[in-house]
């Protein structure tokens, strides 16, 4: 969405423009289109997903980008002056809100599931089963 944010407001703007407002070199690199990358230029890539396999660490690290994502949107929210900009990213943000307390539901879940104590039933072998 911040991708097709930023494609909107470049649209109509000259090459000129786009230098003056500090992206001349992403013009350069990428004309007007949506290319995924960091604020520092960094190509998004899948290096920077984190996955360890384990419920508990893998759903501690997603609320701690959800936190960080909403800090993003923050930030930008602050940096911002046309309305037009800033509501998409309130709504970006309280959706980072949201994801976090659904992603604390779930932590919570699986706590309480280790936490419980199981019962393994084992089936009769077939020499028990007399009829």
């Amino acid at each position: 969405m911040v991708g097709s944010m930023v494609y909107q407001l470049m649209k109509n703007a000259t090459p000129e423009e786009i230098e003056r407002a500090g992206a001349g070199a992403y013009y350069t690199d990428h004309g007007k289109g949506v290319y995924p990358q960091s604020a520092a230029g960094t190509p998004f890539t899948a290096a920077v997903l984190q996955v360890k396999g384990d419920p508990i660490v893998d759903l501690t690290e997603n609320l701690a980008a959800e936190q960080k994502a909403r800090g993003t949107y923050e930030w930008l929210i602050n940096m911002a002056d046309d309305p037009d900009v800033i509501e998409p990213l309130k709504f970006l943000r309280e959706r980072e809100v949201v994801h976090y307390q659904r992603f604390g539901e779930a932590l919570r879940i699986v706590q309480d599931y280790l936490q419980e104590p199981k019962l393994f039933i084992m089936p009769k072998p077939d020499f028990m089963n007399r009829d």
